[in-house]
């Protein structure tokens, strides 16, 4: 089985899971193209400098190209083509990113068929149901190829109708959420003949998580909240509860492993809360720093306005260490209440203080007891091994493979076959 895995920028630091499962699927036998819009940026892990020199990407390849692809597409299957047009109008009138950019989603779907022609691919996958999964819709109507999508959310719940999601699941093979709540989530946006088709394939963690012994807890008053520092992560909210532990004279230090858009402003609150010191910022750091930032840690902190199920949370389970999060989307499935850690309201920085306090004044054996319970249910269900073999199980179920030039004929005579 040959297919390809597409997404808008690859290998990115928080996309460490992308990397995991494609090489979990090679070992299976499955062999699997890299294709990308662009190429991350701030690298740092080995792994992912590797995964960029296999990744072919589309912005990467020239106008000249770009022109060769759309033109290969429009005379090879014309009406295909002035349909895949139109899907994309009709697509882009009911977003909030326009129609001109829908058209350059056929530009680039274009570049796509071409290079799955090829190489010979016969199934496209991508990760986030957003511009990749409309990129991977608009390739299936150019070419007939197969597709199915990775929806992560929350960003895309947010925005369903604005997005297509019924009409990118309605023309998939199938579709994966990473949780419950995220399966959920797109049953809520999708008609009930289309929910069948939606299965849980949870992220998985690497392996070094799950092969070495988790190291015994910290006795330091230290926590790390590791994340892109961005809105939606509320590490403003988390610097408003560090500060009311230390008015309370509580000794502590809680150290913001990654960077991002943000950082100015969490350094300038940390300064005038008076924290220097007390709340650090490690900037971007490699996967092996954040299993060090997390084995030297009491807990990891979530204050997240918005996720659906933070790999980090599984990293820092399987280390055996308890976690506070917010209590929103997938995070419950995973953070059980004073079991494997802290659940708080979004946004209570009164009541993620007390969490914080809680968790560092908490015994070695009680710290022990919760980390053991977090570890045993991520050795369970977040193996990479396991989650990518039920994906291939996947894409063998649906017989996913290049329909031929007779069903691209009706693709091209059937303008109502997609939307």
């Amino acid at each position: 089985m040959k297919i390809a895995y597409f997404t808008h920028e690859y290998p990115a630091v928080s996309h460490t899971f992308i990397r995991r499962e494609i090489r979990a699927l090679e070992t299976m036998g499955v062999s699997v193209r890299r294709y990308a819009l662009r190429q991350g940026e701030n690298l740092v892990d080995k792994e992912d400098i590797e995964e960029q020199r296999e990744t072919r990407y589309v912005f990467g390849s020239g106008v000249a190209h770009l022109a060769l692809c759309c033109l290969s597409c429009l005379f090879r299957r014309p009406l295909a083509a002035g349909l895949t047009i139109l899907r994309a109008i009709k697509m882009g009138w009911h977003s909030d990113s326009g129609i001109l950019r829908h058209l350059a989603y056929v530009a680039e779907a274009a570049v796509l068929a071409c290079w799955c022609r090829e190489d010979g691919v016969q199934h496209l996958h991508v990760h986030f149901a957003t511009n990749p999964a409309a990129v991977a819709t608009l390739t299936w109507s150019l070419s007939g190829i197969s597709y199915s999508f990775t929806a992560h959310g929350s960003h895309e719940f947010e925005r369903a109708t604005l997005m297509s999601l019924d009409v990118k699941l309605k023309n998939a093979s199938f579709a994966v959420c990473v949780s419950f709540f995220g399966r959920g989530q797109l049953m809520r946006w999708s008609p009930p003949d289309q929910w069948d088709k939606i299965a849980v394939v949870r992220c998985g963690i690497d392996r070094v998580y799950l092969e070495s012994a988790a190291p015994p807890p910290t006795t330091s008053p230290r926590l790390v909240c590791v994340g892109r520092l961005s809105e939606e992560k509320a590490h403003l909210v988390l610097v408003a509860a560090a500060h009311r532990l230390h008015v309370a004279g509580i000794d502590f230090k809680i150290v913001l492993a990654g960077d991002g858009p943000m950082r100015s402003v969490v350094e300038e609150e940390i300064q005038r809360a008076g924290l220097q010191g007390k709340v650090t910022i490690t900037g971007w750091i490699t996967g092996e720093q954040v299993r060090a930032e997390l084995t030297a840690a009491r807990a990891l902190v979530v204050p997240s306005f918005m996720e659906n199920l933070p790999v980090v949370i599984m990293e820092a389970m399987a280390l055996g260490r308890p976690v506070i999060a917010s209590q929103v989307a997938g995070i419950p499935e995973l953070v059980q209440p004073r079991t494997t850690g802290w659940l708080v309201p979004t946004g209570d920085d009164v009541a993620l203080s007390e969490a914080l306090r809680e968790a560092l004044e908490a015994s070695v054996e009680q710290l022990s007891e919760m980390g053991m319970v977090g570890r045993s249910q991520v050795l369970e269900r977040h193996d990479t091994i396991k989650e990518a073999n039920k994906l291939k199980l996947l894409f063998e179920r649906h017989q996913c493979c290049i329909i031929g030039e007779a069903a691209g004929n009706h693709f091209e005579t059937d303008p109502s076959h997609s939307t």
